[in-house]
């Protein structure tokens, strides 16, 4: 008789195939991320609606999840110029929600908090994964002082044609990424203070530094050896290392509101659909703190940089 497959092995497995996956979508851009994000978004938003309902709440889970999941292709037809979406048809959603809670909760059922919840969950996991696909279109991704769209690197001998826009958006998840690594591994070796032991007991100060330091590390790499050498595009001293310390705090704090829900709830794992990884909320939280921010702080410190 076999035994189980060990949850190393797992991890190592989704891992192999799930990260090429998200990588040729990061850098195919278009139908293929917003399908990717959309997908993400609605798993996400029923797992935390689920986590939810865990906690004692009866949110409009069916009306979350479809909301969260369109809010992705809802940025994508909008950089398609196909359709935008006016701020009063987000307004007319939301209150669609509360009108609902009127025949389905009704004044004993809790109805403030189901509409609350629910469109909090349409807003951190749908909205906030927007942003990805937004950074792979930014302004700069058009044209920004002569900075062109594709741009090229060469390694080991032969040239490779990559997307200006794949970099924008890979640049804030191999940051989270390193964050991650630099977190777990710093934290182990000289953790010795707690960060926030109620929330998450296994988080130190000491971790929490050192994943910036390798979040910043990580930053100045991608921007000097990818970035500038593609694009022409890049980011100051200064710029680089406020990227790093803000994307890396940014991703612990993800990581640590997933973990207080999580807690309220009572339950371990967001759900157990990734083998090995628990569930997607346990593999993106960090990522919907990450996105807005990331958008932001290159909206505003992007700066020309030829070779």
């Amino acid at each position: 008789m076999r035994s189980p497959m060990s949850e190393l092995a797992k991890r190592v497995l989704v891992g192999v195939v799930a990260a090429p996956l998200a990588i040729a979508a990061v850098f195919a851009g278009g139908a293929a991320l917003a399908a990717l994000l959309a997908i993400v978004a609605a798993l996400g938003a029923w797992e935390f609606y689920r986590i939810a309902r865990a906690s004692g709440h009866r949110p409009f889970g069916g009306a979350g999840i479809v909301l969260a999941g369109v809010a992705p292709l809802v940025v994508h037809a909008h950089f398609l110029n196909i359709g935008t979406l006016p701020p009063a048809a987000l307004v007319i959603a939301a209150l669609v929600v509360a009108a609902a809670s009127i025949w389905r909760r009704g004044p004993t059922g809790a109805p403030l908090g189901a509409v609350a919840i629910t469109l909090f969950g349409v807003l951190y996991v749908g909205v906030t994964l927007g942003f990805g696909y937004a950074l792979r279109y930014q302004r700069f991704v058009v044209g920004f002082d002569g900075a062109p769209g594709i741009g090229e690197v060469s390694f080991a001998g032969s040239t490779f044609q990559l997307s200006l826009g794949g970099l924008l958006l890979l640049l804030p998840l191999l940051v989270t990424w390193a964050s991650d690594i630099g977190g777990y591994f710093v934290g182990r070796a000289l953790g010795r203070h707690k960060l926030i032991p109620s929330v998450s007991p296994g988080k130190t100060v000491e971790g929490s530094l050192g994943a910036m330091i390798f979040s910043v590390a990580v930053a100045w790499l991608v921007v000097q050896f990818l970035m500038r050498p593609v694009g022409q595009l890049g980011l100051t001293t200064t710029g680089t290392i406020l990227f790093g310390v803000a994307v890396s705090a940014a991703a612990q704090v993800g990581d640590l509101f997933e973990s207080l829900i999580k807690r309220e709830a009572g339950v371990k794992d967001s759900s157990h659909l990734i083998p090995g990884h628990g569930g997607v909320l346990d593999r993106v939280d960090s990522l919907f703190f990450v996105l807005p921010v990331a958008y932001l702080l290159l909206d505003s410190m992007l700066v020309y940089a030829p070779r």
